[in-house]
């Protein structure tokens, strides 16, 4: 079981030299648009409206936000991760072994100000029953230590499946990230599968 887990660590980023120089895989919050890697990466679309991208650089044709930012949506590109050959647990664009939704969020100016890890809610139900776990696994990657975390109990029409429970919100504060973690995993009462919430989501900014 450790070693699993440790391999699967081991995926949601290739470690690099020191801390925070990369994010995930080559991509690093606060990297400017024209640094963005030309190969690895697909699949560009703008998160906000139906508009054609064709690269990172067309990011600003996708809708700004309230704080001026473009999101601009991406997967892996085919044949990029080497075990997907090997095991179709990884293949597709996933971290942590997980199937996910990565969005860049890149100012007018050209700069990534943030990177957002989502699991995919149209996942296989087999393939995102542990969806919740990810948020365990981006506690271990960016540093257990000085998280301050809120738990929510159930609310009306929410019940734990198979005994847990789980509505959490975090967040950590670093000289050069901000990280907004939230987690999810409940039914709600009276549904059937569809209404199973398993849910993470990991946002990366840079400090305001």
């Amino acid at each position: 079981m450790r070693i699993a887990a440790a391999v699967l660590l081991g995926l949601f980023i290739a470690m690099p030299a020191r801390a925070e120089e990369a994010d995930l895989r080559d991509l690093r919050v606060g990297m400017s648009a024209s640094e963005l890697p030309a190969e690895g990466y697909t699949d560009f679309a703008c998160v906000s409206a139906p508009v054609g991208v064709q690269s990172w650089q067309d990011y600003g044709q996708c809708p700004a936000d309230a704080a001026g930012l473009h999101a601009l949506r991406f997967s892996y590109q085919e044949g990029s991760n080497e075990l997907a050959f090997l095991n179709d647990t990884f293949e597709g664009t996933k971290v942590g072994g997980h199937p996910v939704l990565l969005t860049l969020l890149i100012s007018d100016a050209g700069v990534v100000e943030g990177l957002r890890i989502e699991t995919d809610p149209a996942a296989r139900l087999n393939r995102r029953k542990k969806a919740y776990l990810l948020g365990e696994l981006a506690k271990a990657r960016y540093g257990e230590a000085d998280w301050t975390c809120s738990e929510a109990r159930p609310g009306t029409g929410e019940e734990p499946v198979g005994g847990i429970f789980v509505r959490e919100h975090c967040e950590k504060a670093t000289p050069t990230r901000r990280y907004v973690l939230d987690r999810q995993m409940f039914h709600r009462v009276g549904k059937d599968q569809r209404g199973f919430v398993n849910a993470t989501q990991l946002e990366i900014r840079r400090p305001s």
